[in-house]
């Protein structure tokens, strides 16, 4: 395939085109800076950014820039390319699916959202009911995730969201539930608002919550503490912080527990993400999640990740 990657030379961006080139795909990355993009792009501004030009030729648009602009997409549709996006805010998602895209478009695409999803939709078949599904998310603090994925955690302090079942407002980083974590033992996450829970909760028909923490727990309890803090939001988002690069992701319902780990949040997303790009060839025009177009047992035996779980969660 002939693929663009927005954000092409980031964090995410940069493995993705690596791996995406490695299998053979025509990939070209994307962004402002003449000097590291293969086609200049300013994706902030879709309609003048360069963006239209840069869609010649190309079969499939990846979005690792972190920018949420609904435009993005539809103007790649217009133009018959398919998009793939790893994003993870709920509203952009929800914008996303009130298009009518003329190309596939496939949403949830990373580690969380898109892993967690696969986690989710495999422990609703395995104990399927009404009973909610709680997904743990923890992120090692000490790997430097990239200014897009700081300054999103940071933007959710004191922010709330609606809960995807009762609709009662949530403030992230508050309703502390308790976890096992493989190779971490008991830890104590706090609600946040990923896009997995609320695409899940509908296409599932059950409760599904997403909880959040980092590797460091105290760094974990500071979020929950700064969450109420007026204008905590615009700290400086570029600290180095003590941590490992260890990410884990977890789904629970009942006894029944499924989870993957393994190091690298970049580099584990950047993976999904362009295992994920493979399968958007082929989709009917229109929007998809992951869930929906694949299962845990589709994953390819060559991401940086190890599945495992238990039937019991010895909470």
């Amino acid at each position: 395939m002939r693929i663009l990657v927005l954000g092409g030379y980031g964090a995410v961006g940069s493995p993705v085109t690596e791996r995406l080139r490695a299998q053979g795909h025509t990939c070209w990355s994307a962004g402002r800076d003449p000097h590291r993009a293969d086609r200049v792009v300013d994706a902030g501004s879709p309609g003048t950014g360069g963006f239209r030009e840069a869609l010649e030729d190309v079969d499939v648009v990846v979005n690792a820039s972190g920018a949420e602009d609904p435009a993005l997409v539809a103007i790649a549709a217009e133009r018959g390319a398919a998009f793939v996006d790893a994003t993870a805010t709920h509203t952009y998602v929800a914008a996303v699916e009130r298009l009518s895209p003329r190309a596939p478009v496939l949403l949830n695409v990373g580690l969380a959202p898109g892993l967690t999803n696969l986690l989710a939709a495999d422990l609703h078949t395995r104990a399927p009911g009404d009973g909610p599904i709680d997904l743990a998310v923890v992120l090692g603090a000490g790997e430097e995730h990239g200014a897009a994925g700081a300054a999103w955690a940071f933007g959710l302090l004191g922010r709330s969201f609606p809960d995807p079942a009762t609709r009662t407002p949530v403030r992230n980083y508050t309703r502390p539930s308790v976890f096992t974590l493989p190779g971490q033992g008991r830890r104590r996450l706090y609600r946040a608002d990923f896009s997995d829970q609320h695409v899940l909760t509908r296409d599932l028909g059950r409760p599904v919550r997403t909880h959040f923490g980092l590797d460091t727990a105290p760094l974990t309890v500071a979020l929950a503490g700064l969450t109420r803090l007026p204008g905590a939001r615009r700290l400086p988002t570029g600290l180095h912080l003590p941590g490992s690069d260890a990410w884990t992701v977890l789904a629970r319902a009942g006894e029944h527990v499924r989870w993957a780990r393994g190091h690298g949040q970049s580099r584990a997303t950047a993976a999904l993400t362009a295992w994920a790009t493979t399968v958007v060839d082929g989709l009917d025009a229109g929007v998809h999640h992951l869930h929906g177009v694949a299962t845990l047992d589709d994953l390819p035996g060559d991401l940086p990740l190890t599945l495992g779980g238990t039937s019991h969660d010895p909470r």
